[in-house]
C-alpha cells in the first residue's frame, strides 16, 4: 500500500509543479503578463510558502520539496506579473 501511495504522491506533485510551466512559458514568450491576476499568485505563493513551511516544521520532506519547486514554479509566473505588468517588456 505504501508503493501505491508513494507513485499517487509522486503524480500530484510533478501535476502540481508542472501546472506552472504553460503560464510561466507563455508570459516569457510574450511578454504579457496582463491576463494574469496578482491576487491569485500572491495568495498561490503564500501558499506555497505556508506547505513548505508545515513540511519542515513536522519534517514531511516530500512535501517541503514538492512544494520548493511549485513555490519557484508560481514565484516566477508573480516576479513576471511585476516585470511585464503593462505587456510593456521591461528591460
Amino acid at each position: 500500500m505504501s508503493l501505491i501511495a508513494n507513485i499517487v504522491g509522486t503524480g500530484a506533485a510533478v501535476c502540481s509543479i508542472a501546472s506552472f510551466a504553460p503560464q510561466v512559458l507563455k508570459i516569457w514568450k510574450e511578454r504579457d503578463a496582463s491576463s494574469v491576476s496578482l491576487k491569485t499568485y500572491t495568495l498561490t505563493v503564500a501558499c506555497f510558502i505556508l506547505w513548505v513551511a508545515y513540511g519542515w516544521l513536522t519534517q514531511a520532506w516530500p512535501i517541503v520539496v514538492s512544494n520548493s519547486f511549485a513555490l519557484v514554479m508560481a514565484s516566477a509566473v508573480l516576479a513576471m506579473k511585476w516585470r511585464f505588468r503593462d505587456g510593456d517588456p521591461a528591460t
